[in-house]
C-alpha cells in the first residue's frame, strides 16, 4: 500500500507541476441533466486521488473493526475453552473422590468448548448412570452421538457399558453383537462381550470369541481356560435343564476328543450325569478320565455312583493304589465302596489306613459304622468320640 501511495504522489506532482510550468492546466467539463461541472485536468486528478485516499482510509477502518471483532470472538472462545479445561480437570478429581454428582455437573458445563467434547459427554453419562438418572444419561449419550458424527465407536461402547450396569443385558447383548461385527478384536468390545454373553447364557458365543480374546491379550491363558470351562459347564446346565440325560449324552459325543479329555469337563459331565441318574455313562466318563490321567476330583466322585458294575470301580481303585500308593483319598474312597457291598472288615481296614495318614471326621464316622457291623461297639464309640473331638477342634480354629 505504501508503494501505491508513493506512486500516486509522484503522479500527482507530475500532473500539477507539469501544467503549471507549461503555463496552462487544461479544461474538463462534466455535464448532466441538471448540473455542469467545470474544472481543470489538475483539479480532476486531485479529486480522484483524494477519493482513492478516502476509500483506502475507509478500508483500513473496516479492517480494524473486523479484526477487533474476530479478536473479541476469539477471546470469548478462548475463555470458554480455558474454563472448560479447568472444569474437566476438576471433574477428574471428583471422580477420584467418588462424587459423581459434581463430576457430572463439571463435565457437562461448557462441554461443547472442551478439547474433546465427546469424552466429556460420555463421562458425564457414566456419572449420571452412577447416580441412577437414566434421563440425563440418555441425553448425554445422544449429544455425544451428535458430536461424534461418523466415529460412533466410543459412544456405542459407552452405551453398552451403561446398559450392563443398568441390568439391560439383552440390549447390551444386541449392542455387543453389532460392535463385534465392526471391530472383532477391539479389547474393550471383547471385555463387554464376555460380560454380556455370561449374563445372558450365550455360552456358544462366548466360546467363539475366546481365540480373539487370547490374541488381543484381554485375558491370560489361565483366565481363558477358566472361561472356557465355565462356558462348557454352562452349556451342560442348559442341556440338562432342557433335554436331560439324553441331551447331555448327545452333546458329549459331539465334542472333540480334546474337549472330552479335559479333566475339569469330565468332572462336570460326570456330576451332571449322576444328577440325571445316568450312572453307567457317568462311571464310563470317570473311568475313562482316570485311565488317561489321575485326578483327585474324579476319584472323589466314585462314592456318589450307584453303578451296576461296582467291581470295575474297585478294580480301578486297587490299580490306582498300586500306581500312586495308599493315599488318604484312595483308601477312604475304597472303604466307602466296600461298605456299599457289605464288606465291613475290608472297609474298616481301608478307613484305618486313611486315618493313619491324616485325621478326618468323615472317615472316623464311616469306620465307626463299619465297626458296629462287626459287633465292636466299644471301638465304634471310641471312633465317634475321636471324630467329634476333631470336629470341635476344627470349629474352634480361626
Amino acid at each position: 500500500m505504501l508503494r501505491v501511495f508513493v506512486l500516486f504522489l509522484i503522479v500527482f506532482a507530475a500532473i500539477i507541476v507539469g501544467p503549471i510550468l507549461a503555463g496552462h492546466q487544461g479544461y474538463v467539463l462534466i455535464q448532466t441533466d441538471n448540473y455542469n461541472i467545470e474544472t481543470s485536468v489538475t483539479g480532476l486528478v486531485i479529486m480522484l486521488i483524494v477519493l482513492i485516499l478516502v476509500l483506502f482510509f475507509i478500508e483500513w477502518i473496516l479492517r480494524r473493526v473486523l479484526r477487533t471483532g474476530a479478536r473479541t470472538r476469539g477471546w470469548f472462545a478462548g475463555r470458554k475453552s480455558s474454563k472448560a479445561r479447568k472444569q474437566t480437570n476438576a471433574a477428574m478429581l471428583k471422580l477420584a473422590e467418588g462424587d459423581h454428582r459434581q463430576m457430572e455437573k463439571l463435565l457437562a458445563r461448557n462441554a461443547d468448548h472442551a478439547e474433546q467434547p465427546v469424552v466429556n459427554y460420555l463421562l458425564a453419562a457414566e456419572a449420571a448412570q452412577q447416580r441412577g438418572d437414566d434421563i440425563r444419561t440418555n441425553q448425554y449419550l445422544e449429544r455425544a452421538a451428535e458430536i461424534a458424527d461418523t466415529d460412533q465407536m466410543p459412544v456405542d461402547i459407552t452405551r453398552v457399558r451403561i446398559q450392563l450396569a443398568q441390568g439391560e443385558i439383552h440390549a447390551a447383548r444386541h449392542g455387543v453383537d453389532r460392535l463385534l461385527g465392526q471391530s472383532p478384536r477391539h479389547p474393550e468390545v471383547l471385555r463387554l462381550a464376555e460380560q454380556a454373553y455370561l449374563r445372558t447364557g450365550a455360552y456358544g458365543s462366548l466360546l467363539e470369541i475366546l481365540p480373539s480374546m487370547a490374541k488381543a491379550d484381554v485375558r491370560s491363558d489361565d483366565e481363558i481356560r477358566v472361561l472356557q470351562e465355565q462356558a462348557y459347564i454352562g452349556m451342560m446346565n442348559q442341556l440338562m435343564a432342557e433335554e436331560g440325560s439324553e441331551g447331555l449324552k448327545r452333546w458329549w459325543k459331539d465334542q472333540s476328543r480334546k474337549t472330552r479329555h479335559e479333566v475339569a469337563l469330565q468332572v462336570a459331565m460326570a456330576t451332571h450325569l449322576i444328577e440325571c441318574n445316568d450312572q453307567d455313562l457317568a462311571q464310563e466318563v470317570i473311568l475313562d478320565g482316570l485311565k488317561r490321567q489321575y485326578d483327585d476330583r474324579l476319584v472323589a466322585l466314585m462314592p456318589k455312583l450307584r453303578s451296576g458294575n461296582p467291581e470295575q470301580l474297585e478294580k480301578t481303585l486297587h490299580q490306582l493304589i498300586k500306581q500312586n500308593g495308599t493315599t488318604p483319598l484312595l483308601s477312604s474312597t475304597l472303604g466307602q465302596l466296600l461298605m456299599k457291598h457289605g464288606e465291613w472288615q475290608q472297609a474298616s481296614e481301608a478307613f484305618r489306613e486313611a486315618l493313619k495318614q491324616r485325621p478326618d471326621a468323615y472317615d472316623y464316622a464311616w469306620l465307626a459304622d463299619a465297626l458296629d457291623k462287626l459287633h465292636k461297639p466299644a471301638e465304634a464309640a471310641e471312633m465317634r468320640r475321636e471324630g467329634l473331638m476333631l470336629t470341635l477342634n476344627n470349629s474352634q480354629q480361626p
